[in-house]
């Protein structure tokens, strides 16, 4: 059997290929697996549960169909987490937070969550989360700190922070993340992973967020077949989702190694309207180039279109107190401040306000239609900072001195992933380097809406140039 060590790194494919070749049974891997959550998850508190007796039961379960060569699906046997804003049937869904009542009914799984465990899949964790996902960091009153695998001192990001620092730390290979502005993908840039955010609705959610269609599910995984793999399994519809897409069977691995050859790929450094830190400037243009060699023609551009700060500000913050409706004061007091800070100032939204925020998302989704019939891809930064130091919310820190700008709310550090769940478009992020001290840099991959296989398989040429990202653990 591998060591545990190198089972933290395996891959879900390999594990699969391990488990035919009854080179390991999933009882090993399960076994290995929860020795290495022993040693990191005090360093990290990347998970909100545990099912320790569960998951090997399962994994009990899963050994037996193996042996017998009847594998149960596309996952049997592979360990897989939930974050905890998304249903995992059998126990509590608390989302980060103390105003969650334990005592109802959790005998429901998400869409997601069925068709994992139909496909076989060890559902053993939920991951954890900022307040009911409201932020972009990974702290809440709940769980308290999760903390980077590459530095302790530094966020994971949110809101799938959990999910982000396990996949990082390979405390499992696949995790299920959700992300309304950012959530897979800035914590996938933060901690070195691969995160997908689908085209809206090709994975179906239930119960629906109040975020409305900003809110996307997805995979995180540490390579890009891995998370191909997850969406083959997750994708599709479900009647308690009405924004589903069709059904459409696919294998999303299918494909993926075909390359970039001939595409016309726009790389836009800014946005026209970011700040960026010069490090990881300098690393995503570095990977822009290597689209070029791998045959691509590469252009860089500028302004694609205003920025939608204020729109999204207005949706977040209306989202925001739909959350905390109906709480009372006292109850209150028990939430992340700054989520009920928002929350006020989604109160004071008038109707008018938000039907023009929202009727904007109309417009950047024409935009970004018309940007595409010239362009296959387009590149950015996923994050334009290294990750944050824990406890610190906003990146005003290096911005001190003379014309220096402060932020307010996490939406001005985070510029290139939220306006593409405006647009419902597939975005990925995907490791392209280290800074100076060691701290993972992403860069985001966006398709044409509803081109997710573009996508990954763009992602899976850019991944074959690049040496494995591991942190010092």
């Amino acid at each position: 059997m591998k060591s545990a060590k190198d089972l933290g790194t395996a891959s879900a494919g390999e594990l699969l290929e391990l488990y035919e070749k009854r080179a390991l049974s999933p009882v090993e891997a399960m076994s290995a697996l929860f020795e290495r959550i022993e040693r990191l998850e005090p360093k990290l508190n990347a998970f909100s549960l545990l099912d320790r007796e569960g998951a090997l039961a399962a994994a009990r379960e899963s050994e037996r169909r193996w042996q017998k060569g009847k594998p149960k699906g596309a996952l049997d046997g592979v360990p897989v987490t939930i974050k905890d804003l998304i249903l995992m049937r059998g126990f509590p869904t608390l989302r980060g937070s103390r105003l969650v009542k334990r005592d109802q009914d959790w005998s429901e799984d998400a869409p997601a969550s069925a068709r994992l465990r139909e496909a076989g899949a060890i559902l053993f964790a939920k991951t954890t989360t900022p307040e009911f996902g409201w932020k972009a960091i990974g702290d809440s009153p709940l769980t308290g700190i999760t903390r980077n695998p590459w530095n302790t001192e530094h966020t994971p990001g949110g809101s799938s922070a959990g999910a982000a620092a396990a996949c990082a730390a390979g405390l499992g290979p696949l995790h299920l993340g959700s992300d309304g502005g950012g959530s897979i993908r800035i914590p996938s840039a933060f901690t070195g992973v691969f995160g997908l955010k689908p085209s809206f609705g090709r994975v179906p959610a239930y119960p629906l967020s109040t975020m409305g269609q900003l809110a996307h599910i997805g995979p995180m995984a540490r390579s890009v077949r891995d998370a191909a793999l997850m969406l083959t399994v997750i994708a599709g519809p479900d009647d308690r989702d009405p924004y589903a897409l069709p059904p459409a069977k696919r294998d999303w691995t299918k494909g993926l190694e075909k390359g970039v050859k001939g595409w016309r790929i726009a790389f836009s450094p800014n946005l026209g309207y970011a700040r960026v830190a010069p490090e990881i400037a300098a690393s995503v243009a570095k990977a822009a180039r290597v689209f070029a060699s791998e045959g691509a023609e590469v252009e860089e551009v500028g302004e694609i279109f205003p920025s939608p700060r204020e729109a999204i500000f207005t949706l977040w913050a209306a989202g925001a107190a739909k959350l905390l409706e109906g709480f009372t004061g006292e109850e209150r007091a028990l939430a992340d401040p700054g989520l009920v800070a928002l929350a006020k100032k989604g109160e004071a939204i008038p109707a008018i306000g938000y039907i023009g925020a929202d009727a904007l998302r109309a417009v950047l989704g024409r935009t970004m239609a018309a940007f595409h019939r010239k362009y296959d891809l387009l590149l950015t930064p996923s994050v334009p900072i290294p990750a944050l130091l824990v406890g610190q919310d906003l990146d005003n820190v290096q911005k001190e001195g003379a014309g220096a700008q402060k932020e307010g709310v996490w939406t001005d550090w985070t510029p290139f992933s939220y306006p593409f769940n405006m647009t419902r478009q597939p975005a990925a992020s995907i490791p392209c380097g280290l800074t100076s001290e060691g701290l993972p840099i992403g860069l985001q991959i966006v398709g044409p809406l509803y081109a997710d296989q573009r996508v990954l398989r763009a992602a899976r040429a850019f991944e074959k140039t690049q040496k494995p990202l591991c942190p010092p653990l």
